[in-house]
């Protein structure tokens, strides 16, 4: 029974972390008004919130391994809160700066956190569930998107706007930070983990393949609208809809991986996931027509969903490296890749084309089949 609490306690805070993400994406262009910047100008405190993000990795998986992953999302998950209201209040860059930097470092926190206590969780109920928390994580992104649609719609302002879904996040994360459990991701006595955390052996591997996955997602995320306008010649609308197939079959995945997990081993998914995820590319790249963009987008939806919470479960067991610092540095592979990767992909899109970007995706994706075996862990050595 702890443990069903628990895992409802772990899925209520993923929701809530995408939620709040959902609800920053959404006001972004007010905040850019608010600011008085121009694209460059909030560029830069987008920048700074990833820094954040970076330089609390090391932090948490440090903190994960000295006080227990359950104990670190409780202290990061209502500090979070915090910070995201106080968003609403950074009227000016001075002020935004530091705000952005330690809501980034929150996030960062939060994220490692979370998916060790997720991986406590999976342990203890002896069966994979990674894979639901970012379903559930996913859902909320877009919950919380769709939020602040309607606060635009009822013309509320930002500060309004953040208030209310804040407190709305409290009434759910509240019940999840009162769950009891003890977290079973504690370092050995003999081991002092270091402070960067750097992926060594087969880890690094695991790191390459959360890498393609983030990759892939924050390409299509940036930039497979543009190329379908730009380069396919289609209109807004249809390019839009390849980003929504994408997205749907990435919830729809995620919510089934666990079962199939289950059922088939996470190396023979994450191997299949990787041929689907090439394919799919491919198709983006290839397809004669929207039908094709559109299937591609759907396969690597369905390709690159299971892979990350595969990372992180890997992670979390294994057996060379302390589970918060392990989980810190395929973090840092991985959001390192999605929110630096993008930019990178703009380059190559600018210097030849965007279609070469996404080939330089599907390239990059054969590592997920390649290193699949990767996933499987060996037995911790005494």
């Amino acid at each position: 029974m702890p443990a069903i609490q628990a895992r409802r306690a772990v899925g209520a805070i993923f929701f809530v972390l995408g939620a709040f993400l959902g609800a920053w994406a959404s006001r972004i262009p007010d905040i850019k008004t608010m600011l008085g910047v121009n694209e460059a100008g909030f560029g830069l405190v987008l920048l700074v919130m990833a820094c954040g993000a970076f330089v609390s990795f090391p932090f948490a998986g440090r903190w994960v391994d000295n006080h227990g992953a359950s104990r670190v999302t409780k202290l990061m998950a209502p500090a979070l809160l915090v910070m995201f209201v106080l968003l609403s209040f950074g009227a000016t860059v001075p002020l935004m700066i530091p705000i952005a930097f330690l809501t980034g470092f929150c996030i960062g926190g939060l994220d490692v956190a979370m998916n060790g206590w997720g991986a406590d969780v999976e342990k203890a109920l002896a069966r994979p569930v990674m894979s639901s928390y970012h379903g559930l994580y996913s859902l909320g992104a877009a919950t919380g998107a769709a939020a602040g649609a309607g606060a635009l719609w009822l013309g509320l302002p930002v500060v309004v706007h953040f208030g209310l879904w804040g407190l709305a996040m409290a009434l759910l994360l509240a019940p999840a930070l009162r769950v009891p459990w003890t977290s079973a991701s504690k370092p050995r006595a003999a081991e002092k983990p270091p402070f960067l955390a750097i992926p060594k052996g087969t880890l690094f591997a695991v790191g390459l393949m959360a890498l393609a996955a983030a990759l892939a997602e924050g390409a299509i995320t940036d930039w497979a609208a543009l190329y379908q306008i730009k380069e396919l010649g289609y209109s807004d609308t249809l390019a839009a809809i390849g980003f929504a197939v994408f997205s749907i079959a990435m919830v729809i995945m995620r919510f089934a991986g666990d079962r199939i997990v289950a059922r088939h081993g996470a190396a023979t998914v994450a191997r299949v996931s990787g041929v689907g995820a090439v394919a799919g590319t491919a198709l983006l790249v290839w397809a004669p027509g929207i039908w094709g963009v559109w299937i591609g987008c759907a396969i690597m939806g369905l390709g690159f969903a299971a892979i990350f919470p595969l990372a992180m479960s890997r992670a979390a067991a294994d057996p060379d490296m302390s589970p918060g610092a392990a989980i810190a540095s395929v973090a840092t592979l991985g959001y390192g890749a999605f929110l630096l990767g993008p930019p990178l992909l703009g380059f190559v899109g600018q210097v030849l084309s965007l279609r070469m970007s996404f080939a330089v995706v599907m390239v990059l994706s054969l590592a997920i089949p390649f290193f699949a075996s990767a996933l499987n862990v060996r037995e911790r050595a005494n």
